[in-house]
């Protein structure tokens, strides 16, 4: 087939459906009130299955002006989905697809007879749950981005924007190649019944157009470490180093996701990268207006390494091993969230694959922590993490 004139059937894609890994944010307006209310981006991440072509039922095609394009659906079950912690709520959250309606798109050409780049569009359709809530939207999420490849893997630790902005919005959002967001938002989630249908007037909860515009991305991690953190963070406040005791369950999605990429899921070499993808610890700062929350930036990547950087594969990592993350941390308080300026350098020791017990500290320069206005409201100068109960796998768990 010439190169002028590609179809994705040159890409002999197999006939089975996808399950990658996938890194995701929402940021989320609490209330019936789009204007009033407390708005917070939560990191989620999970597994997703899409089916597609040349699975049956799903179409390949060429169109007169030359644009192919092929059929895929996003499917839910309960173990399919992506998930986070509330701070506001102070609850699990789970997005799935609505199994009662048709979550369905294409991959398609931007230059007709060239596969690559391409539009990515998925109908969404979702249901959010909690602890004590079932949500539904009764719009179409129309999700969009342009894609490289199929799967759409992201590089490892690289961010979800053409550069780092600060804050849960509002601003505008530019996302990088490979990475898909809702365009068709915000929108309102009703109380839903049994048959997922929204019910009522009166929403619950609103998807916000920025910072993280229901967006996602695709990771091809080696290995997904999701543990249950406690610990202590130092900050200076006025002048005062106040200690804060902090906590995180991995059952209510909080804690840590910590990912593995081997060198044959990077291509940079021998050693294996680490990426703390989600944190989520709450502790009490009276000084700070009560219960806060340390969390991991979305914009901006917490990246590091596991070993000594020789190893060519994750199973050739000698434990105990060496652990470096430079955590892109930010501070949620009652009154704001504080941004950290610059990463913090957090290291330890790395027991085996099961992580339980390692013990990560900070090891460096402390760093300020400003408002989006960059009003300095804090110092953070310390923190120790102590990796708890934790589930490993190739695989991401949602349902545990």
């Amino acid at each position: 087939m010439s190169a002028l004139n590609e179809t994705y059937e040159s890409l002999n894609l197999e006939p089975k459906p996808i399950r990658p890994h996938i890194l995701a944010a929402a940021t989320v307006v609490f209330g019936d009130d789009y204007y009033a209310g407390r708005r917070e981006t939560i990191n989620l991440s999970g597994f997703v299955q899409l089916n597609k072509w040349p699975m049956p039922g799903f179409e390949h095609r060429v169109d007169e002006k030359g644009h192919a394009e092929f059929d895929l659906e996003l499917i839910s079950a309960p173990e399919v989905g992506i998930k986070g912690f509330s701070y506001e709520l102070d609850d699990r959250i789970q997005v799935l697809s609505n199994p009662f309606l048709p979550n369905t798109g294409h991959v398609r050409q931007i230059v007709p007879g060239k596969n690559f780049p391409a539009e990515f569009y998925i109908r969404r359709f979702g249901i959010l749950e909690t602890s004590t809530m079932r949500l539904a939207h009764r719009n179409v999420i129309d999700i969009y981005g342009v894609v490289d490849n199929v799967p759409p893997f992201k590089k490892p630790l690289t961010g979800p924007y053409l550069g780092h902005p600060r804050g849960d919005g509002p601003f505008d959002v530019v996302q990088a190649p490979n990475v898909v967001r809702g365009t068709t938002l915000p929108e309102a989630w009703y109380p839903a019944n049994d048959e997922n249908e929204p019910v009522g007037i009166e929403p619950s909860v609103f998807f916000a157009a920025s910072a993280g515009p229901c967006m996602s991305m695709l990771v091809d991690p080696s290995m997904i470490m999701q543990v249950s953190l406690e610990g202590q963070v130092e900050v200076e406040v006025n002048g005062r180093t106040l200690r804060i005791d902090l906590e995180g369950d991995y059952k209510k999605a909080a804690g840590a996701e910590i990912l593995l990429f081997g060198p044959e899921k990077h291509n940079e070499g021998t050693g294996v990268l680490a990426q703390m993808a989600r944190v989520a610890v709450v502790g009490h700062c009276e000084e700070l207006g009560g219960r806060v929350m340390l969390r991991a930036s979305w914009p901006r990547v917490s990246g590091g390494t596991l070993g000594e950087g020789t190893e060519d594969s994750l199973s050739r990592v000698k434990y105990p091993s060496e652990m470096h993350v430079d955590a892109e941390f930010e501070l949620v308080t009652p009154r704001e969230t504080l941004y950290a300026t610059s990463p913090v350098h957090v290291n330890g020791k790395l027991k085996d694959m099961d992580a339980t017990g390692t013990e990560l500290r900070m090891d460096g320069a402390d760093t300020a922590l400003v408002t989006t206005e960059d009003e300095v409201k804090a110092r953070l100068t310390g923190v120790t993490l102590a990796m708890r109960d934790a589930f490993v796998g190739e695989h991401s768990a949602v349902n545990v």
